[in-house]
């Protein structure tokens, strides 16, 4: 979510005072979904919710319909909340009638219009009305979702080992991170203390030194042992696949490859992890671990790997990527034993050279 448009929610749930209809767009379901409750708990009081909120879907609307539900007015509340959803997806005759209405909005109805997550803005209702953008959030900026969403939604304190933890198995998926901060909740009734990493670890399957951020680690020291450990591990964790782990690596092995380069150019290595958060900060790349561990690996292995093992490690890794969408011979386990094999022996290979 942009600042901007974090600071136009926050200041509307603030004050309960309303524009007339709001463009919540973006790729993050977690946060739209989120705004949208935010938005209709602060707008409807809870007796009167039912009779005053319609949530319906644009390809159900007809343009009678449509009218209909824009010209009632609230029932024993001061206001009307209209949800409409996959916005993308009105009819010709029907968007004419939101059109229309949006010329001339009325007062007492909050008006929520969400398109499909992946699908393209819509440049006129945009830029007609107030838009909240919520793209998915940056892995520098998951640590301080996951204490804000424990603090305000959970009332329950988190400490800082334990959001990294958490944040390793996880990931950067809010809906997940959001279910087992509710599970760490209800683990922790009762006791007045913030969830360590022992709690993480009992809850969520996962215990430190076992994380996808070891297994890269490994792979990124050319501890070809330790990477093939880790793997069994790394598969059990929540939501963690062969393809998704691979998609770390590759991340990884760019970076460290980007990293190389800057070297080789004279920079400095005091000086490249600072350039990876840069990197980071432009591209915002999948990296299946917090910034900050990623750019200590990344700047800590660059010198030690040559360019021409770098090159082999990319070769490896998009002929595994393949594999494991396509292959069904093999398992996620015995194609990563593979690739990981192919990756730290060719880089000793290379450097015994």
């Amino acid at each position: 979510m942009s600042a901007s448009s974090l600071k136009t929610l926050r200041d509307a749930l603030k004050r309960r005072s309303f524009d007339g209809a709001y463009y919540i767009s973006g790729d993050d379901d977690y946060q739209k979904d989120d705004a949208v409750r935010q938005l209709i708990e602060a707008a409807l009081d809870p007796g009167s919710r039912d009779f005053n909120l319609d949530v319906r879907r644009a390809a159900e609307l007809d343009a009678e319909t449509l009218g209909v539900l824009l010209s009632t007015p609230p029932m024993m509340a001061e206001r009307r909340v209209i949800v409409i959803r996959d916005t993308g997806a009105l009819r010709k005759d029907t968007r004419k009638v939101l059109d229309e209405y949006l010329q001339r909005p009325a007062p007492d109805l909050l008006l929520l219009l969400i398109p499909a997550s992946g699908s393209k803005a819509d440049s006129a209702l945009s830029a007609s009305i107030t838009q909240l953008q919520f793209d998915p959030l940056t892995g520098d900026r998951i640590p301080k979702w996951i204490a804000h969403h424990a603090t305000t939604e959970l009332n329950i304190r988190i400490s800082g080992p334990a959001i990294e933890l958490l944040q390793a198995a996880v990931g950067s998926d809010l809906h997940q991170l959001a279910g087992e901060l509710d599970k760490l909740a209800s683990y922790m009734e009762g006791r007045d203390e913030e969830i360590g990493e022992d709690a993480v670890a009992a809850v969520v399957g996962v215990r430190r030194g076992e994380t996808q951020a070891d297994f890269l680690d490994a792979v990124a020291d050319r501890d070809g042992s330790r990477a093939l450990e880790l793997i069994p591990h790394v598969l059990a964790q929540p939501k963690t696949t062969g393809v998704s782990i691979v998609m770390s690596l590759t991340t990884q092995m760019l970076a460290i490859s980007w990293g190389r380069a800057k070297l080789d150019e004279g920079l400095s290595r005091a000086r490249l992890s600072q350039e990876y958060f840069d990197l980071l900060r432009e591209t915002g790349a999948y990296t299946g671990r917090p910034w900050g561990s990623a750019t200590a690996i990344w700047a800590r292995s660059a010198e030690r790997w040559s360019r021409k093992a770098l090159d082999h490690a990319l070769d490896a890794l998009l002929e595994a990527d393949i594999a494991l969408k396509e292959s069904r011979v093999s398992s996620d386990e015995q194609l990563l034993a593979t690739v990981v094999l192919s990756l730290c022996a060719a880089d000793e290979r290379n450097a015994a050279a």
